[in-house]
């Protein structure tokens, strides 16, 4: 077992940590309170190649691996939660399902300016009565002569609004299976389609500097090829995207629990009561010791998904334990650093402050704890005898199937 990174995923974290402690940690809190999209921040990550990490060089990518990636997201989100979201939801929700599932012809369209940074990309699947269960979709897109007409509602999509977005990829109902239920597609709408508009920004307890709209189409039409895969395995892909997706949100958990680690021991070292720093009495030292304990091995196990993705082993079961892990840590954590802070916790001028808000989205975007359980649960074969596939086990024969 290898725990020591490449040269290259190294230079990668040093050179995010660098750009968000440098050019992002002297904004963060403005970028908070004003509800104010970064966009000199993202050109500036477009520029060190940061938008697309994980995709091919001949697409404008930078052609790393899913452990750079996690790097990446890391390290922007202990420092600051709203840029961290903003380069996972683009590059895991809003171009991977191109790279994965479009034409060559969508790719080339599409993929250079999304991994240059030059435009965002949008997931639309959460609907207003369709969060977790995300089969229950009623945005529809009728076929007539050649294109496809989109009526519904999505809600809180992240990077739609933004004057540099380019698209959304989006979950429709294009017809009725043989067994009754929706048949669901994939179309990828470009953001000035006629018939698309967004709804104003939402009003978030936190993440304020990320961009996310309620979108609307009404008789909005887009060309028949921009139905992205094979019509009715739309649910199938965006599950594939989501088993993906899980990873980056996990790392969001992680580097928002360093953040606040980091935070609360220097505070804990600098803060003295009854004559000494704070962090020497076992209350406060003993919250430390487990912070940091819980945050190592939330790693190990996030670092682990990664790795099995980037081998091609199944690595599903490992994402959804990763991302609960990862993110009820960033809720914990957040809320021992608060404490820790005492009344300067509750204030708005101090970050910890701010990383408390931003947490508590994490246990509930991209698949809630309850949801994660409930995969975890059903790969373990919970309840039913002899079952199990999807148990992690410690070593498992690179062919075998567990899926």
């Amino acid at each position: 077992m290898e725990f020591d990174l490449s040269e290259e995923q190294r230079l990668v974290r040093n050179t995010v940590r660098d750009f968000a402690e440098q050019e992002i940690a002297p904004q963060a809190e403005a970028i908070d309170r004003e509800a104010r999209f970064p966009y000199e921040i993202v050109a500036a990550l477009g520029e060190l190649g940061l938008m697309g990490i994980p995709f091919p060089e001949e697409y404008g990518g930078a052609g790393g691996d899913t452990l750079t990636y996690v790097l990446a997201v890391e390290e922007l989100a202990r420092v600051d939660s709203s840029v961290a979201i903003t380069v996972a939801a683009h590059t895991s929700l809003g171009t991977n399902p191109i790279w994965l599932f479009g034409t060559e012809e969508q790719k080339r369209e599409w993929l250079p300016r999304l991994t240059s940074g030059k435009a965002l990309g949008a997931f639309g699947l959460t609907e207003p009565e369709a969060g977790s269960d995300a089969g229950a979709i009623r945005t529809t897109a009728r076929l007539e002569n050649g294109e496809w007409i989109v009526n519904g509602t999505k809600a809180f999509i992240t990077n739609s609004g933004t004057a540099i977005t380019a698209l959304v990829n989006l979950a429709v109902v294009t017809g009725a299976r043989e067994d009754g239920r929706s048949e669901i597609s994939n179309l990828i709408v470009p953001q000035d389609t006629p018939g698309y508009t967004r709804g104003p920004s939402y009003r978030k307890m936190g993440w304020r500097g990320s961009d996310t709209h309620e979108l609307h189409f009404e008789e909005a039409r887009v060309p028949e090829a921009n139905l992205l895969g094979v019509r009715g395995k739309g649910l199938a892909q965006f599950l594939t995207v989501l088993d993906a997706g899980r990873v980056g949100v996990g790392a969001l958990g992680l580097g928002l629990a360093q953040g606040v680690y980091e935070m609360a021991l220097r505070h804990a070292r600098e803060r003295r009561q009854f004559g000494r720093p704070i962090g020497t009495y076992q209350a406060v030292g003993f919250r430390l010791a487990d912070m940091a304990t819980r945050i190592e091995g939330a790693r190990l196990l996030l670092y682990k998904a990664a790795v099995l993705k980037d081998r091609g082993r199944p690595y599903e079961t490992v994402a959804a334990m990763a991302k609960l892990t990862c993110t009820e840590l960033a809720v914990w954590a957040a809320d021992q650093a608060v404490q820790i802070h005492g009344g300067y916790g509750f204030m708005d001028e101090y970050p910890v402050s701010r990383f408390y808000r931003d947490a508590r989205v994490l246990t509930i975007g991209e698949g809630t704890s309850e949801m994660m359980r409930l995969v975890i649960s059903r790969a373990i074969g919970a309840g039913e005898p002899d079952a199990g596939r999807g148990v992690p086990e410690r070593e498992r024969d690179p062919g075998s199937d567990d899926r």
